[in-house]
């Protein structure tokens, strides 16, 4: 009897409580941010040390694997039709594929560092 009550109330209030602690934590970290900008800002330093560089990337190293997941799974569905692999032929393939694109993402990653030098 017990149970019944307690499950649903769980379910209620855990995405309630998940949600305001992340946003406590989120104005706890701008808070902190804050202040430790003043007191650098207080002892005379230069405020450009705040301007964060925009890098392209983490979009290039999502989309890349993102690719690679699904390559992979195109992969094995194909393996599995053809050679009847079941399971190992899905996750070996998207291991395999999703690390080729990150392995690309780094490639082209640091030709591009290369070419900014």
């Amino acid at each position: 009897m017990e149970d019944e009550i307690i499950i649903p109330v769980l379910g209620i209030l855990l995405p309630i409580i998940i949600t305001l602690g992340a946003f406590v934590l989120l104005a706890y970290m701008r808070k902190f941010e804050n202040l430790e900008r003043m007191a650098i800002i207080e002892k005379g330093l230069s405020p450009d040390l705040f301007k964060k560089t925009r890098s392209t990337s983490g979009a290039l190293r999502a989309s890349l694997l993102l690719m690679g997941a699904g390559l992979g799974f195109l992969m094995g569905y194909w393996l599995d039709e053809v050679f009847r692999m079941r399971e190992v032929a899905y996750f070996s393939m998207l291991f395999l594929f999703g690390g080729a694109g990150l392995g690309l993402a780094y490639l082209v990653e640091e030709r591009k560092n290369r070419t900014r030098d």
